[in-house]
């Protein structure tokens, strides 16, 4: 999947693609077609860089409610020739979600949509998933000859009907089906539960693939082989040195770390880095400069997993470095500095925004630094993170930070983020919100009442809209 295109922030569109809360807000201000036509765009052509973790559909489905839109462009998407030639879940995932929303909301035209694209859909599985979650008895037993049909009557057709009811994420139609009277029905969904329990049984039981003998020696091979195969498995190696290392094959493994094949020496590091030797600090250092890409990462990694006082003074002397190392170590002491490492985060921050924009990987622990220390002057560069970042997730992260960090955050951003996408910012915002906006006390009820809302931005709701409280 290419990476999507993301209009302004300060458009209409923009704002809708990112999931902030201005979205809703300024879409219900606009006119209906073009918000609709915003709208529409986002849902059939996906807007999240990372869709498995990132939420939209719940708030695409509420605006859908809010503007009584139809779901006409959702049905033409799916109807598409191009869904049984594009069959990655990334195409259609998102509209099938907000579908399933729309049908918990009681659209009816939302469930039969689902119940056709079940039948008909290459997404099928997604399909069925939603109507698990919302469909009644009546209509998931009226799929069952439909689903079925797609699984001929074959050794081949067997299998991959045994391993749908095996990998499905939701049983409930599959159990309906099971005790289905029908021979076609009820005994062929039985046979498919009976072969996939033992399709699983098979493979806990089958060997994992080749493992380490029991030796420093035999672990650093394995490491090495593994890596020529293409495959990285320097931190289960690290964990098996720790089964088999004494003392006396210390002197081996800094050997290994400091000049050994990569496989080795990237166990090695790891090792290191876990037991806290001290000697892994100039070993990582030296590794971070090594002209083997994956020596240098697996440095870098194994520095950041290291949890000592040694490590964050370490980090101290390294965080002005302009290379990776310095962004890890900046990184190390916005998750374990103290106050006196508040300039160096706050200016790793501000260098990732300038040299590599608001959507930065690095930005992420940066951010969470940031509010966690308190640094106050940070607020006009976490605010303009929230404002431009694509990422939700980042965006709910520079929200936290700025309830740590702004004191205007309460009666800025704090209120729009009561629509935002993200549960977890929308629950940020229900325990900061200045309550003195009228807005702010009604969509804290809103939330409060909606069924699909997630239980722990109400239990934030209720904290402030409580009997005692001036909220209601």
């Amino acid at each position: 999947m290419f990476d999507p295109f993301i209009a302004p922030s300060g458009t209409l569109l923009g704002l809708l693609q990112r999931g902030r809360g201005d979205g809703t807000l300024h879409a219900l201000a606009a006119p209906r077609p073009e918000a609709l036509a915003a709208l529409n765009h986002c849902v059939v052509s996906d807007p999240r860089h990372d869709w498995q973790v990132e939420n939209r559909s719940l708030y695409y489905a509420r605006l859908y409610l809010d503007l009584d839109g139809g779901i006409e462009e959702i049905e033409r998407h799916l109807a598409d020739p191009d869904d049984h030639i594009d069959t990655d879940d990334s195409r259609t995932g998102l509209a099938l979600s907000v579908l399933g929303h729309l049908a918990s909301y009681g659209r009816d035209d939302a469930l039969a949509l689902l119940r056709r694209y079940a039948t008909t859909g290459a997404n099928w599985t997604w399909a069925l998933d939603e109507l698990a979650l919302r469909d009644d008895d009546a209509g998931l037993r009226s799929l069952a000859l439909p689903v079925l049909a797609r699984f001929p009557a074959t050794d081949q057709g067997a299998a991959d009907l045994a391993a749908a009811v095996r990998d499905s994420f939701e049983p409930r139609p599959w159990r309906l089906w099971a005790d289905d009277p029908r021979e076609a029905v009820g005994a062929r969904v039985r046979a498919a539960g009976e072969q996939g329990s033992f399709d699983r049984w098979q493979r806990q039981m089958r060997p994992g693939g080749p493992r380490p003998g029991w030796s420093v020696q035999a672990v650093f091979d394995w490491a090495q082989q593994a890596l020529e195969r293409g495959s990285e498995l320097h931190v289960p190696a690290a964990r098996c040195l720790t089964a088999v290392a004494g003392p006396d094959d210390l002197p081996q493994i800094v050997e290994a770390a400091r000049s050994g094949p990569e496989g080795a020496r990237c166990a090695a590091l790891h090792y290191l880095a876990e037991t806290g030797e001290p000697v892994v600090l100039d070993l990582i250092e030296a590794a971070a400069v090594s002209p083997s890409r994956t020596v240098a990462h697996t440095a870098i990694a194994a520095f950041e997993r290291m949890t000592g006082e040694a490590a964050v003074e370490r980090a101290r002397s390294w965080a002005h470095r302009p290379d990776a190392l310095g962004a890890s170590a900046a990184g190390v002491l916005a998750c374990r500095g103290t106050a006196q490492d508040a300039p160096q985060v706050l200016g790793a921050l501000r260098e990732a925004v300038r040299g590599d924009g608001p959507d930065a990987p690095r930005l992420w622990t940066l951010v969470d630094g940031a509010g966690r220390l308190g640094i106050v002057c940070a607020a006009p560069v976490l605010r303009h993170v929230y404002r431009e970042t694509s990422s939700s997730h980042l965006r709910g992260r520079a929200a936290r930070a700025l309830a740590a960090t702004d004191p205007s955050f309460a009666t800025g951003f704090a209120v729009e983020c009561l629509w935002d996408c993200e549960e977890t910012t929308r629950e940020v915002a229900a325990l900061h919100a200045e309550t003195g906006d009228i807005r702010v006390a009604e969509r804290l009820r809103r939330l409060a009442a909606d069924p699909a809302e997630e239980a722990e931005v109400q239990t934030a709701v209720r904290s402030r809209i409580g009997p005692d409280t001036s909220a209601v």
